[in-house]
């Protein structure tokens, strides 16, 4: 891998000397990661200082497990980890890659050292690192989907808990054999003791009783369960309006998109020259 061409690529080192090129690519260090490795993540030490993609690709994370969140996704010629070589400061988010990849490494002394030597890096640092906070807001200002029963799973009480437990039992099979082969042998029982000897006797006055007890507090308790799933079902309704919405908005903007490229091609045909099409 020609070093030297590669910087001369990045829009970082463009206004260096080929001299210069040279004697930056002395200060690189490289190695290569095998594909899905993590290169670092959120909270390491940014040791390996800015790092350069000399070939394969590196997705940048934020978050874990379902709260994972791709930022973007870097190539050849792109560099990373550059914010950390700013301030010293751990680095903010999780690089992986995504195939074999080769970096290069430019530590944070070598990196001050440069940027002292050519003031005008910053300045393209800075509008690098502008677009990727512009694409960064546009990425979670346009991501509306989320898992709304898991957030309302998080701020469930004990006592919805137990109502919920209690509800699935008292709506399942398992709850009408149990409570069927109760009232069976409290029934059989007492008819074999006698009139005399049962402590229950017919017409189970008692049972009677603890029926409609039974009855009496599994009917709000219910309820509430039925009021839980209500507001769940009104959460997913909402969500749902808001992704439709969002893939509405997403369809009207492609179409627009369209339109204008089919504008500018009838107009590249009717002129004959060259127009450039930005889609």
């Amino acid at each position: 891998m020609d070093t030297v061409s590669l910087l001369a690529g990045i829009a970082l080192f463009d206004d260096l000397t080929k001299g210069e090129l040279q004697a930056l690519s002395e200060r690189l260090s490289s190695r290569v990661v095998e594909a899905n490795t993590v290169i670092f993540t959120a909270g390491d030490d940014a040791d390996d200082g800015l790092l350069i993609i000399g070939d394969g690709a590196v997705e940048i994370t934020t978050g874990t497990g379902r709260h994972k969140t791709s930022l973007t996704i870097l190539f050849t010629g792109q560099i990373f980890g550059e914010l950390s070589v700013f301030d010293g400061a751990p680095r903010s988010a999780t690089a992986t890659a995504t195939k074999p990849t080769t970096l290069l490494a430019l530590g944070q002394k070598e990196f001050h050292q440069f940027l002292l030597g050519h003031p005008q890096a910053g300045l393209t640092i800075m509008g690098e690192l502008a677009e990727r906070i512009r694409a960064t807001n546009d990425l979670f200002a346009s991501q509306v989907s989320r898992d709304v029963l898991e957030e309302a799973e998080e701020k469930t009480t004990f006592g919805q808990r137990i109502a919920d437990a209690v509800a699935a039992f008292g709506g399942s099979w398992t709850f009408i054999g149990v409570f069927c082969s109760m009232m069976a042998v409290w029934m059989v029982t007492n008819f074999v003791l006698g009139d005399k000897e049962a402590f229950d006797p017919f017409p189970f006055i008692l049972l009677n009783l603890m029926l409609s007890t039974t009855a009496a507090l599994q009917a709000p308790v219910i309820m509430m369960s039925q009021n839980r799933q209500s507001t769940k079902d009104k959460l997913l309704a909402q969500n749902d309006y808001l992704v439709n919405l969002k893939a509405e908005m997403g369809i009207q903007q492609l179409l627009k998109n369209q339109a204008e490229m089919l504008q500018r091609l009838t107009f590249l045909e009717r002129s004959g020259g060259r127009v450039d099409v930005d889609v």
